[in-house]
């Protein structure tokens, strides 16, 4: 086989002789609307609503933004695909999706952390609350994310493209992943896999271990109250964000506790479409359905009897 540093390749994750191409592609133009929608009108629910400009609800917020450009990355190449029977796609252009998946991957992580780390002020040190979940703060916290995701997405694209990889070559996946494009490698992969895997680790492990800690002393001081609707009350701010990070962690574990050069099994790729596409659109009707402010607001913007009463 020929090798080149700048190859064509053809995404087939889901366009390999599917039962029903049509259903399938109804189904997910159907999800990524329903996302778009949901997460745009969250959006402008917050930035309406005087009464949800709150740290809590700019976290929710700027996930909302992330969700909207995390779909975006891969769900109109996956359709077009699904539509065309055809995922031919250039290196570069593989290569610039998967920039952008990793940096709005890297962001939905780092965005659940931080607003761990607001319900822990919140609910453990509600007096000091204010103090510790400043408009400044916030905005760092955020904006550390950011730069912090861009450089890590950086470095996992350039490591990529300093190999060479087999021409003409079809992606058992549907969209560029960094595992699918290790195996198609002519090049020695070693080093790039345990960079690879050390990156993805810290930036995989470190949050998740941040939630953990933030929850354990959220249990601890909610056990502390001595009243049974302080102690629901105070949970019912947790729900929704704890709902989102077991979506979101769930089926990103199934698919990346492995070796990056694995291939990839149907239920990895399905597990693929839960955190890409599925979890992206459930968030904001997670957050929107538990949250009496968020209803109102929604109904106030839509004009609309509430259909939650």
């Amino acid at each position: 086989m020929n090798c080149s540093k700048n190859p064509d390749f053809v995404l087939s994750g889901l366009s390999s002789d599917p039962d029903k191409p049509q259903l399938l592609f109804g189904l997910l133009l159907a999800l990524y609307l329903l996302g778009l929608s949901g997460n745009s009108l969250l959006l402008l629910a917050i930035g309406a609503d005087l009464h949800l400009h709150t740290p809590m609800y700019f976290f929710l917020s700027q996930l909302s933004l992330v969700d909207l450009c995390f779909t975006t990355t891969t769900a109109p190449k996956m359709l077009e695909t699904l539509w065309t029977s055809n995922g031919s796609i250039s290196f570069s252009e593989c290569l610039t999706q998967l920039y952008f998946f990793a940096v709005f991957a890297d962001m939905d992580n780092l965005l659940l952390t931080a607003m761990a780390i607001d319900r822990y002020a919140a609910i453990c040190h509600p007096l000091h609350y204010p103090l510790l979940m400043t408009p400044c703060r916030c905005g760092l916290l955020v904006g550390g994310s950011w730069g912090v995701a861009h450089s890590i997405s950086l470095v996992h694209a350039l490591l990529l493209s300093q190999l060479s990889f087999y021409t003409n070559q079809e992606i058992p996946h549907f969209f560029c992943d960094f595992g699918p494009l290790l195996r198609f490698s002519c090049s020695d992969t070693h080093l790039n896999e345990e960079l690879v895997m050390v990156l993805t680790g810290l930036l995989g492990i470190s949050p998740l271990l941040c939630i953990i800690s933030s929850y354990a002393h959220i249990f601890l001081a909610v056990a502390r109250v001595p009243s049974a609707q302080g102690k629901k009350k105070a949970l019912a701010t947790c729900s929704s964000h704890l709902s989102m990070v077991i979506l979101f962690y769930s089926s990103v574990f199934a698919t990346y506790l492995k070796s990056p050069s694995a291939s990839h099994a149907s239920g990895e790729l399905g597990a693929a479409i839960m955190y890409t596409l599925v979890t992206p659109t459930l968030n904001p009707f997670i957050y929107s359905l538990r949250n009496k402010e968020v209803k109102r607001s929604l109904q106030r913007i839509l004009g609309i009897e509430s259909p939650w009463h």
